[in-house]
């Protein structure tokens, strides 16, 4: 019997990307819309991706194969 190669999940795929090391990294939240109300200290710091905490990376990167 053989491997069946298991498929790209899209939607995971459109949201994290995976870096050099083999971390995943995604966007920030709260950035959308209401921006107005956020100092530019918060604008500026929510812009910049962030990693996904490792609890959560191993789910993740079973959706998201190499």
């Amino acid at each position: 019997m053989s491997k069946i190669k298991m498929k790209t999940k899209k939607a995971v795929a459109k949201r994290f990307k995976r870096t050099a090391t083999g971390k995943i990294k995604r966007k920030q939240a709260y950035r959308q819309h209401d921006a107005w109300a956020k100092t530019k200290k918060q604008r500026r710091h929510l812009s910049k991706p962030a990693l996904v905490h490792e609890t959560d990376a191993k789910r993740i990167d079973s959706l998201l194969p190499r």
